[in-house]
């Protein structure tokens, strides 16, 4: 681990001050990644930005009828906040399917955000990554790549993201808040994390110097009929090989409005609106959940490795979307397949 400075920002607006004055500066709330990759020598920030004191730990009712999570709101504080467990189940379900109870006690919702991915080749400087080092090449494509994307990948890169909660946060359309030097702005979810494409090393469409303060949950939370459903090596303490958000609204028997989003298969929560607008209208039966299932993979490539997860993902989709519209999610203190 590199030395580095340490600073402690009172409010917002000397954060974003301290931040843009230090292109190596980084923002550090629970650390729970940031610390891991300092120990690895991935990341190198010659100064800390301690933003645990700034007040931005709320939930709070929004005059939208939505709710606003505060950006440094643990993730245990999200998950079994009354309003969160009772509008937005989903949400609540996949962050209790991740970590582990000490991680999500110290991790915070706007770190969630930017988690950097578990590639093996990321995090060994031994190798080359265009991730870490742009132009090196991707070892993966060609090396050991059992838990590497199968939809949105490029030449240049095919991690995945990690976060369980931001899969649930890509179904339910949140919204993020951040604050910069220009002032603040708003970024739909779909649009915050990106797709490696020529540029791996970019995560998100987050600026340099601008720091979260909220996350914006809007008023429909699917909290009747959702599943989140995580397939792992282990049943506790891995990331997802495959996971499915999966919520249904309904017209009597028929499907009126569908959200479906998967994590460990792309370099983003990965959100297909034509797989969901194919499920609206039709019955919630196991022949429409396949027709919805082979519409998001049909562009899906495996690689040597994790080719075998494109049947794991139509399985899952199939699997949680029966859950939904059975009104019987997934049960993440049991993390048996039902």
């Amino acid at each position: 681990m590199n030395r580095f400075e340490y600073a402690r920002a009172s409010d917002v607006a000397e954060a974003v001050r301290a931040r843009a004055a230090d292109a190596s500066a980084r923002f550090i709330a629970g650390g729970t990644n940031l610390i891991d990759l300092m120990k690895e020598n991935v990341a190198r920030p010659t100064r800390l930005i301690d933003i645990n004191h700034l007040p931005l730990r709320g939930i709070e009712d929004t005059d939208a009828g939505g709710v606003r999570i505060g950006a440094l709101a643990t993730n245990t504080a999200v998950a079994y906040d009354a309003r969160i467990e009772a509008r937005y189940p989903l949400l609540s379900s996949a962050i209790l399917a991740g970590a582990s109870p000490q991680l999500r006690n110290a991790a915070t919702t706007g770190g969630n955000l930017l988690q950097r991915t578990r590639c093996y080749y990321f995090y060994d400087t031994g190798t080359p990554c265009n991730k870490r080092e742009p132009g090196t090449g991707c070892p993966a494509i060609a090396g050991v790549n059992r838990i590497h994307a199968i939809l949105g990948a490029s030449e240049n890169c095919i991690a995945t993201h990690p976060s369980d909660m931001c899969v649930a946060l890509a179904a339910l359309a949140a919204t993020v808040r951040v604050t910069g030097p220009s002032g603040e702005r708003e970024i739909a979810f779909a649009d915050f994390h990106r797709l490696p494409g020529d540029t791996p090393e970019r995560d998100t469409n987050l600026g340099e110097d601008e720091l979260i303060t909220a996350i914006d949950l809007p008023p429909e939370g699917f909290a009747s009929n959702y599943s989140y459903l995580k397939l792992r090596d282990r049943l506790s303490y891995a990331f997802a090989l495959v996971s499915v958000a999966a919520a249904l609204t309904f017209d009597g028997d028929t499907i009126r409005e569908a959200r479906l989003a998967l994590g460990g298969v792309a370099h983003k929560p990965w959100r297909d609106t034509a797989a969901e607008a194919a499920l609206a209208g039709k019955p919630a039966n196991r022949a429409t959940f396949e027709t919805a299932a082979a519409a998001l993979l049909a562009d899906a490539r495996g690689y040597s490795g994790n080719a075998f997860k494109i049947e794991l993902a139509r399985r899952a989709i199939v699997r949680a979307l029966s859950q939904a519209a059975a009104g019987t999610p997934q049960v993440q203190t049991d993390k048996r397949v039902r």
